[in-house]
Formats: structure tokens, sequence, C-alpha cells
């Protein structure tokens, strides 16, 4: 299969609405974050060509567990850091990087959607119109929502909340994700986010925030925000382990790696189970991702 970019006109190209809007029975979908093709040869010696051979081992691995599954994922979705090398710094080898992503990745089979949520590494930890108009050119837009089995999914450009390096950016961004909240309030089954940087790692109240999380003031208003709108879970990574916990209602759920980890956990993607009034989620190691999960 040749890559094909899905994310358009703020929606994905897969996902009809008259098909998706209304719920039918429950369904799976898989989370993975992190490929990060590139991220080893910065923590350890890589003698391998390409330097990102390990992360590409593992990502091949991950699309062959994801085309075992039965029944079929509703979608497959990598919540950003697709690739380690910035488009600005290092552009040779991020295209490098992006050409191995989208082989691999175009292998998945095309009765289960490919998502793809940016990341710091993909639109730049700085975003600028360039940086982001580059990773549009290579995955589509940057943030976008759709309805998938009746239930309505919001990806977003995280970084945006990280940095106001692109004014104009932010303020698109913060019109249309009100917009999709609007939308969100107004429906019966919960709506689930998908972003890159988490809004918390382990604790919602913590004051004193970091690089893998987004700063508590801003952090406050939008879970606040999520909340009024009946979005019940948010999907994540950039922890490189796993990680999250809840905010009133909302579920924030961090999940560890396809590539490099940065703490004990185990490369691997998580299996998400939507009934039409639950959810439930487990990660797996890429070597016991089930080949069969029951709903």
């Amino acid at each position: 299969m040749s890559w094909t970019i899905k994310a358009v006109d703020r929606t994905h190209t897969d996902f009809s609405f008259e098909q998706n809007k209304e719920w039918k029975e429950p369904f799976i979908f898989v989370q993975g974050a992190d490929t990060q093709l590139g991220m080893f040869q910065v923590y350890e010696e890589v003698t391998t060509e390409p330097k990102w051979a390990q992360e590409i081992a593992l990502a091949e691995l991950a699309v062959q567990k994801v085309n075992q599954m039965k029944p079929r994922p509703k979608f497959y979705v990598i919540c950003g850091d697709l690739c380690h090398a910035f488009y600005d710094k290092s552009p040779e080898e991020r295209a490098a990087q992006d050409a191995d992503f989208k082989r691999i990745f175009s292998k998945v089979d095309p009765s289960i959607p490919l998502v793809c949520v940016c990341g710091n590494h993909d639109v730049g930890d700085k975003p600028t119109v360039e940086i982001i108009d580059k990773y549009k050119s290579n995955y589509g837009d940057d943030y976008f929502s759709f309805y998938a089995g009746g239930v309505f999914f919001i990806c977003i450009n995280s970084q945006l909340y990280h940095s106001t390096s692109a004014p104009e950016v932010n303020k698109a961004h913060d019109q249309w994700l009100n917009t999709q909240l609007d939308i969100a309030r107004g429906l019966e089954m919960p709506s689930i986010m998908f972003q890159h940087v988490p809004w918390f790692h382990t604790a919602p109240e913590r004051t004193v925030g970091d690089y893998f999380e987004i700063e508590y003031t801003i952090r406050k208003k939008m879970l606040d925000k999520l909340v009024d709108a009946g979005v019940k879970y948010v999907f994540c990574g950039h922890l490189h382990k796993n990680g999250g916990g809840k905010y009133k209602q909302l579920e924030c759920v961090v999940t560890s790696a396809i590539g490099k980890q940065l703490g004990t956990d185990v490369s691997g993607m998580r299996v998400v189970k939507v009934y039409k009034d639950r959810v439930e989620h487990q990660y797996y190691p890429l070597s016991e991702i089930p080949a069969e999960v029951t709903l």
C-alpha cells in the first residue's frame, strides 16, 4: 500500500459522518505513542544504519500485531512523536525517518484506518507555521475530529499549550477546539480526546509542572472545559512510560512508547474497548498483544 494523507479539512477521510454518527455496537481501537524513529541513538551508542533500526523493528512488530487482531480495530491511533528529528534542525535526517515511518505504517491493513496525532518532535518544541506546514505535507492536519462507531473523537495539537511561539496558530486552534467542545456537549455519548503531551501524568493538582505535562494554570482551565463538555477520556503519550489519573469525571491515560522507554515499562501499545456505557483499556508489551479480544 502507498502512503495516503487522511487528516484533511480538519477531519479524517476514512470516517464518513453518515456511517459513524450513530452507535451500533461495542468496538475496539489500538493506541500507540512515540514510535519516535531515531530516539535510541540519543541514549546509547548505535552502530546500525539507519541509526533507527531498533525503532523500525519495533514499529514493524506493532503493525504486525495490529493486523492480526480480531475483531478488527475500528482504527489505530499513534499519539505523537512519530519520528525524532526536528524538521527545522535536522531536515535531511527527518526526511529519511519520515520515509521509513510511512513505509512501515502503509502496511497497516486497509480495513484499519491509521490516525496520526502530532507531537513536539513533529511540530517543534516551539511550533511555527513553517514547521507545522512541513508536518502537514507529510501527515495531514495537526488537529482534527471525527466520528467512529458512534463516538466523537477530537485530536489536538497539544504543543500549542506548551508554547505561544505562533499566536495566530494558537488562536485558530482554540477557536476550532471550542467549536468541537460545543459539539461534544450536545452528544449523548461521552467524547474521547487524543493528544501527545498529557495535561498531567500523575497528579492533576500538582502545581509544579515539568516538560512532560501541561503547565498547571493552563491545565486547570482546560480540564474544566473538557469536563464541562462531556469529554471523559484523554489518551496521550510523551512520557515514554505509563501514567495518568483522574480529574473529576475525566480520565487522563498516558501510554508508554512503542519505541524507546524512559522507565520500567516495555515497548507496547494500549488496547481500548469501547462500550456504550464505559471504556476499558489495558497496556500490553508488543509481544503480548492479544490476537483475539473479547468484547
